[in-house]
């Protein structure tokens, strides 16, 4: 867990992003006994906050492309991997779209 911003259940869910995601946080806080919920509550924060991160890593993509810069971090590139597979496919009859 962080030392940054208190977190609460409302910024656990709200940070979540997905509705399904949330419904299933807040669906496990109410089942869980009064015992277990600092446990519930780490696991989930740490759910919400490696989603911010990748939010904010996604988003640092973007500006990148859309500037023409590099994209940040590491890619391996499977285009080629991607088109062979494809034409091997193709070469049994298979239709790909």
């Amino acid at each position: 867990m962080s030392t940054g911003p208190v977190w609460s259940t409302d910024r656990i869910r709200d940070a979540l992003g997905s509705p399904v995601l949330a419904q299933r946080f807040v669906r496990e806080l109410r089942r869980t006994p009064a015992r277990e919920l600092p446990a519930l509550l780490a696991k989930w924060q740490d759910i919400a906050e490696r989603t911010l991160a990748s939010v904010e890593r996604g988003r640092q993509a973007a500006a990148a492309q859309e500037a023409g810069r590099q994209v940040p971090g590491e890619w391996i590139d499977i285009t080629q991997k991607v088109q062979d597979d494809a034409a091997a496919v193709r070469s049994r009859g298979a239709s790909v779209s």
